[in-house]
Protein backbone atom coordinates (compact mmCIF):
# COMPACT_ATOMS: atom_id res chain seq x y z
CA UNK A 1 0.00 0.00 0.00
CA UNK A 2 1.56 3.36 -0.96
CA UNK A 3 1.78 6.36 1.32
CA UNK A 4 -1.07 8.09 -0.52
CA UNK A 5 -3.46 5.17 -0.07
CA UNK A 6 -5.47 4.43 3.01
CA UNK A 7 -6.89 1.12 4.13
CA UNK A 8 -10.28 2.21 2.74
CA UNK A 9 -8.71 2.62 -0.72
CA UNK A 10 -7.34 -0.93 -0.72
CA UNK A 11 -8.99 -3.35 -3.14
CA UNK A 12 -8.06 -7.01 -3.61
CA UNK A 13 -9.33 -9.56 -6.11
CA UNK A 14 -8.33 -13.22 -6.35
CA UNK A 15 -8.48 -15.22 -9.53
CA UNK A 16 -8.37 -18.93 -10.26
CA UNK A 17 -7.69 -20.49 -13.60
CA UNK A 18 -8.08 -24.20 -14.23
CA UNK A 19 -8.69 -26.39 -17.23
CA UNK A 20 -12.20 -27.16 -15.94
CA UNK A 21 -13.30 -23.61 -16.81
CA UNK A 22 -13.16 -21.74 -20.08
CA UNK A 23 -11.82 -18.57 -18.42
CA UNK A 24 -10.34 -17.44 -15.10
CA UNK A 25 -12.86 -16.91 -12.31
CA UNK A 26 -13.02 -14.34 -9.54
CA UNK A 27 -12.77 -16.40 -6.34
CA UNK A 28 -12.67 -13.66 -3.70
CA UNK A 29 -12.79 -9.90 -3.55
CA UNK A 30 -12.94 -7.19 -0.96
CA UNK A 31 -12.04 -3.66 -0.04
CA UNK A 32 -10.63 -2.05 3.07
CA UNK A 33 -10.01 -4.48 5.91
CA UNK A 34 -11.19 -7.50 3.89
CA UNK A 35 -8.78 -6.59 1.08
CA UNK A 36 -5.93 -6.34 3.57
CA UNK A 37 -6.80 -9.82 4.89
CA UNK A 38 -6.82 -11.22 1.33
CA UNK A 39 -3.41 -9.65 0.66
CA UNK A 40 -1.92 -10.94 3.93
CA UNK A 41 -3.22 -14.45 3.26
CA UNK A 42 -1.73 -14.41 -0.24
CA UNK A 43 1.62 -13.25 1.15
CA UNK A 44 1.59 -16.00 3.80
CA UNK A 45 1.10 -18.60 1.06
CA UNK A 46 3.62 -17.05 -1.36
CA UNK A 47 0.93 -16.30 -3.91
CA UNK A 48 2.14 -13.68 -6.40
CA UNK A 49 0.46 -10.29 -6.07
CA UNK A 50 0.10 -7.93 -9.02
CA UNK A 51 -0.88 -4.35 -8.27
CA UNK A 52 -3.05 -2.83 -10.99
CA UNK A 53 -5.68 -0.45 -9.61
CA UNK A 54 -7.54 -0.04 -12.90
CA UNK A 55 -7.79 -3.77 -13.54
CA UNK A 56 -8.76 -4.36 -9.90
CA UNK A 57 -11.58 -1.88 -10.25
CA UNK A 58 -12.88 -3.66 -13.36
CA UNK A 59 -12.57 -7.09 -11.75
CA UNK A 60 -14.38 -5.91 -8.64
CA UNK A 61 -17.51 -5.69 -10.80
CA UNK A 62 -17.37 -9.43 -11.59
CA UNK A 63 -19.40 -11.59 -9.20
CA UNK A 64 -17.57 -14.17 -7.09
CA UNK A 65 -17.31 -17.57 -8.83
CA UNK A 66 -18.08 -15.99 -12.20
CA UNK A 67 -15.70 -16.07 -15.14
CA UNK A 68 -14.04 -12.87 -16.21
CA UNK A 69 -15.57 -11.22 -19.29
CA UNK A 70 -13.84 -11.71 -22.65
CA UNK A 71 -12.88 -8.04 -22.79
CA UNK A 72 -10.46 -8.68 -19.90
CA UNK A 73 -8.84 -11.84 -21.32
CA UNK A 74 -5.71 -10.10 -22.63
CA UNK A 75 -5.11 -8.18 -19.39
CA UNK A 76 -5.64 -11.30 -17.29
CA UNK A 77 -3.35 -13.33 -19.56
CA UNK A 78 -0.60 -10.85 -18.71
CA UNK A 79 -1.36 -11.22 -14.99
CA UNK A 80 -1.22 -15.03 -15.28
CA UNK A 81 2.11 -14.84 -17.12
CA UNK A 82 3.41 -12.54 -14.36
CA UNK A 83 2.25 -14.99 -11.66
CA UNK A 84 3.85 -17.99 -13.38
CA UNK A 85 7.13 -16.12 -13.88
CA UNK A 86 7.26 -14.94 -10.26
CA UNK A 87 6.43 -18.41 -8.93
CA UNK A 88 8.95 -20.13 -11.21
CA UNK A 89 6.31 -22.50 -12.52
CA UNK A 90 6.20 -23.31 -16.23
CA UNK A 91 3.32 -21.93 -18.23
CA UNK A 92 0.66 -24.60 -18.81
CA UNK A 93 0.43 -26.13 -22.24
CA UNK A 94 -2.63 -24.80 -23.97
CA UNK A 95 -4.01 -26.10 -27.22
CA UNK A 96 -6.17 -23.00 -27.63
CA UNK A 97 -3.16 -20.64 -27.73
CA UNK A 98 -4.79 -18.35 -25.16
CA UNK A 99 -1.55 -17.67 -23.31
Amino acid sequence: MSENNTLNDTLAITLEYSEQHSAPRVTAKGSGYVAQQIIELAQQHNIPIKQDPELSELLSQVEINHEIPPILYEAIAQVLIFAYQISGKPLPKNNNNII
